[in-house]
């Protein structure tokens, strides 16, 4: 902007009355012309996190601008001091009442232009990307990157960890799964801009890092026709687009448990050599017709972890025995254009995990197996915490996407792979011993595929979406065993040996799907949709699946929806890899049953909700208002062959199987509240699931050992004559947080020095907190364990260094402060093999510095 060397009253009028001339004749161009990109801020490569950037329901498409044109740009003006007139009389000057406006800023460097022409069409190809996908008459909870960093731990926190505060959302041990929603076990689904994650091999560690998050989104309900496969719940996840300035930061975040976590990030922009325009403070995207390259959008992350708690603690005490672990994860994005209409882009990330596995005194040889394991290679006795039994995992995955916008048209084709490695490596002489077996597992995992998404707009009412995806997986399960033969009597004899059983198999999935947006009016949308899917992997199964869902808004601040869903689930397909039992007759790992093949799951899905937000304490001007939102959902599903899975060995690793027929149905509340620098939530679901008669499988379950509080009958027989709460079901969950800010930007240097007295600028206090009424747990899941509440609160400061316009960040962090010693599991019930226990009182102090 020019700057202004002097004035009087009457050039501020002619100046103020000149600007809004050339402001309206600007409008006037704007309206006939194609859109231009936003003008640069201070910081123009950087947009706002704090808002939602996942799918945006109901959103107009927009065709990526005309290059061609040129861009709308204020003229140099030039203001002198007036000359006052000869022999003129001294005037006392009046005094000239102005508003204070914002400093000026300086003219931006071709650097920084560059940058903010790429960013602003980044944003407009983002917004186009969101138009591919619909989330129309589902419910969603979204979290952005400001707001993960600002809970407890921040970004140090896994994904799981920070989907716990999200409804409906119950903890559950690593070893199996992590974590549920709506009680349902897995069947989440990943996406990354848009695209689906395969599933590969379920390990203990976490593959994502939260650091590369834009915004996050917990998508439940009756998903549209376009979401298949994985369907209790979408985790939708936008990468970052605040790093691409050549900027950066590094930190170390540590404390209790040996916990050492080095990260760092950094992003920018090269490559590119349009012109620049000559104008300060102006910036126009290159035309179409120049032969010039806009340039390349990049940034990569990473985190190493160690610690002694990889894994939940199998005791109570509050140091683990045997479980160090070692995990580091790598992330990185890149974005170009390829011309006005095409954005090329690629992400790629990296996981490897390293975990010992916890031991429990007081295990006693021949403890389990039958018939127990007395002696193993003349061994007659061993301590348990001596066991030494390991986890390896490996995970890569990437995904080459192409992005078209024209003409009303927005779809996007990607190309994904992931490659996944399990090992686990037991105690040969303490596993036999113990558990009658020692087995030596490996699970390896390759994906390839195509996915295929786009949108059109046919009129202001019809949306018409559709779309592809085909994927193949080269699955390997090997199972070496460590058992011992036994004689005629069914004795063991101390004579070990080998039995290998390995599986391969090459799957495919495919997915077909068209649906339809309707806009019947400014408050009422319809989506229709019907899906197709086609499964060949170790047993080969199809199904059409229609979908139907309902958006009302009959005020600005009201919002109902509900919606039905038909669904198919495949099973994982490393965790449905037969097992030959014929293998292990005769020896101390034989097992008796059925193993009737792993089938896909389908089901009937019915969702209702209604969002509500109410504003109070706005100003004259309907600003600085404070605002309450309450959400409430409820569902019902009807399964057939409902997919489970468990943990039914010492090896950590799980193994699939089908109920024939189950239902789930609970109901969530959720509240936020928001006023100035203040923030809280609440969320809160009372929910259950039940199931019998498993129809794959069936030698998971034990059908020789008659059980008293089952009334006489086996495990097995129990199951087929009774509905049973799923191992998982959690009648009550809630999570809770809040946060508060001081005065709402880092403190100066001079406040840190105090050089004008204490400042609490830069100060932020929040806590979160976690409650379960506890999952199951006795025979065939009769019981539950206790219930369980678990408080983090934190603090951090953001501040700036001297001459130093980057801030740092420090932050101290408790978690489970009231050091509450409670059990996710107890070792006890169906597809639980040892106990787990929640984390003990752990304090930490993360340091952080931009550059």
């Amino acid at each position: 902007m020019p700057i202004v060397q002097a004035v009087s009253s009457k050039h501020i009028l002619a100046s103020g009355f000149a600007a809004l001339m050339i402001c309206g004749l600007a409008e006037t161009a704007q309206s006939e012309t194609p859109a231009q990109p936003p003008a640069p801020t201070q910081n123009p490569a950087a947009a706002p996190q704090d808002a939602p950037t996942g799918p945006v329901e109901n959103q107009p498409s927009q065709a990526a601008p005309d290059e061609t044109a040129p861009a709308t740009v204020l003229p140099e003006t030039s203001v002198q001091a007036p000359k006052q007139a000869a022999r003129r009389p001294k005037q006392k000057p009046r005094a000239v009442a102005r508003e204070a406006g914002p400093p000026p800023q300086a003219p931006l460097s071709p650097e920084a232009q560059a940058e903010a022409r790429i960013a602003a069409k980044n944003a407009i190809f983002d917004q186009a990307r969101s138009n591919i996908f619909t989330t129309a008459g589902t419910t969603s909870d979204t979290i952005s990157h400001g707001a993960i960093q600002d809970l407890p731990q921040g970004d140090n926190a896994t994904i799981e960890k920070v989907l716990l505060q999200a409804p409906g959302v119950t903890q559950d041990s690593a070893a199996n799964g992590s974590l549920h929603v709506r009680n349902d076990h897995a069947n989440l689904q990943y996406r990354i801009n848009g695209v689906l994650l395969p599933d590969g091999v379920t390990g203990f560690g976490s593959i994502f890092d939260t650091s590369f998050i834009g915004s996050m989104s917990l998508v439940t309900g009756a998903l549209p026709a376009e979401y298949g496969l994985r369907t209790v719940g979408l985790v939708d996840i936008t990468t970052r687009t605040d790093l691409f300035n050549n900027s950066g930061s590094v930190g170390m975040y540590g404390g209790s448990f040996g916990t050492v976590q080095p990260s760092f990030e950094y992003g920018g922009t090269f490559g590119n050599n349009c012109p620049a325009t000559t104008t300060p403070g102006a910036y126009k995207a290159p035309a179409s017709a120049t032969d010039c390259f806009s340039g390349v959008q990049y940034y990569f992350t990473g985190r190493y972890l160690q610690n002694t708690v990889g894994i939940e603690s199998a005791t109570p005490t509050y140091n683990a025995f045997h479980d160090f672990s070692q995990q580091d994860r790598g992330f990185a994005y890149m974005s170009a254009f390829v011309d006005p209409t095409t954005r090329v882009s690629l992400i790629a990330g990296t996981a490897t995990n390293n975990f010992q596995i916890p031991d429990r005194p007081g295990q006693p040889v021949g403890m389990m197996g039958s018939p127990p394991v007395m002696s193993a290679f003349g061994v007659t006795d061993f301590n348990s915490l001596l066991l030494n039994e390991n986890q390896v995992e490996n995970t890569q995955f990437s995904v080459l996407t192409v992005q078209k916008s024209y003409d009303g048209f927005d779809g996007q084709l990607s190309y994904f792979s992931r490659y996944n490695t399990l090992h686990f490596s037991p105690d040969p002489i303490g596993d036999l011993l113990i558990n009658g077996v020692a087995s030596d597992v490996t699970r390896t995992s390759l994906t390839n595929g195509l996915q295929g998404d786009g949108s059109y707009k046919l009129s202001n009412a019809h949306t018409l979406r559709a779309g592809f995806s085909f994927s193949g997986e080269q699955a390997f399960v090997g199972n070496t065993s460590l058992v011992e033969p036994v004689d005629f009597a069914g004795n063991p004899i101390d004579a070990p040996f080998n039995i290998t059983d390995n599986v391969s198999k090459l799957g495919w999935l495919a997915g077909i799907y068209v649906q339809d947006e309707w806009k019947v009016t400014d408050k009422f949308t319809i989506n229709t949709g019907l899906r197709f899917d086609q499964m060949d992997q170790f047993v080969s199964a199809n199904q059409f699946s229609p979908r139907l869902s309902f958006a009302y808004k009959p005020f600005e601040n009201t919002t109902f929806h509900a919606g039905y869903a038909r669904y198919f689930t495949p099973p994982v397909l490393v965790e449905a890899a037969p097992t030959n039992l014929a293998l292990f007759n005769n020896t101390t790992g034989a097992v008796s049953g059925q193993s009737s093949p792993v089938l896909p799951e389908r089901s009937h899905y019915f969702d209702a909700g209604a969002d509500q937000t109410f504003k109070f304490g706005c100003g004259s001007d309907g600003k600085g208002c404070s605002s309450l939102d309450l959400g409430v959902d409820a569902y019902y599903k009807i399964a057939q062959d409902l997919i489970d899975n468990g943990l039914f060995g010492q090896a950590l690793v799980l193994d699939a199987f089908n109920y024939a027929r189950g239902y789930n149905e609970g109901i969530e509340f959720k509240a936020k509240f928001t006023s100035g620098n203040f923030q809280a939530y609440g969320n809160l679901a009372i929910a259950q699931q039940r199931a019998n008669d498993p129809v794959s499988n069936q030698y998971l379950f034990d059908n020789t050992t008659p059980l008293a509080d089952l009334g006489g009958m086996t495990e097995l027989q129990y199951l087929q004559t009774h509905f049973i709460y799923t191992d998982h079901n959690q009648f009550v969950t809630a999570s809770a947080g809040a946060l508060y800010q001081f005065c709402g930007r880092p403190a100066t240097a001079a406040e840190m020095s105090g050089d004008h007295g204490f400042s609490w600028c830069g100060i932020k206090l929040s806590a979160d907190a976690i409650y379960g009424s506890g999952l199951r747990n006795g025979d065939a899941n009769i019981s539950t364990v206790p219930p369980y509440t678990q408080v983090n609160p934190g603090i951090q400061r953001e501040f700036l260094l001297p001459n130093d316009p980057k801030p740092m960040t420090i932050r101290l962090d408790v978690v489970n402060l009231f050091d509450s010693i409670y059990e996710i599991r107890d070792g006890t019930g169906i597809g639980v093999f040892a106990p787990q226990f929640g984390p003990r009182l752990g304090i930490y102090l993360g340091i952080s510095k931009k550059i």
